[in-house]
């Protein structure tokens, strides 16, 4: 697993590892941050993003990465149903180092359901150090 900037490549896809839409985990966000949401429709945007951002901080803890400056493009394709297994994953687009001591990574962020059909999907900066 890459670990600073110059470990990655451009084209490289790494794991962020899986994270499964809990039943009760869905009733308790609906409750406290999107009141009239129907749990039969899935899993609501905001807690998407949120279990896309749990699996990358954890996998980012493996990193050394300094700062994120971006989070953009986000897009929601499908709101899964309680009980779906998410996959998420990385893929480096693009870097740039600056300096001797840092780099900033452009990289496309996919939450993927069990069929691997696309869930969520943004593109981040970040500043990783080298």
């Amino acid at each position: 697993m890459p670990a600073s900037f110059d470990d990655f490549e451009i084209g490289q896809v790494h794991s962020l590892g899986v994270a499964p839409v809990d039943g009760k985990a869905l009733d308790a966000f609906i409750a406290a941050f999107a009141p009239g949401w129907e749990a039969s429709r899935g899993a609501p945007d905001a807690m998407i993003y949120a279990i896309w951002s749990r699996l990358e901080m954890e996998a980012g803890d493996r990193w050394a990465q300094t700062k994120r400056l971006g989070v953009d493009a986000l897009r929601w394709a499908r709101n899964p149903p309680a009980g779906e297994l998410l996959r998420g994953r990385m893929t480096i687009m693009g870097k740039d180092p600056v300096g001797d001591g840092k780099g900033v990574i452009i990289a496309q962020h996919d939450l993927l359901d069990e069929a691997g059909r696309l869930v969520f999907s943004c593109l981040t900066r970040s500043v990783f150090a080298r």
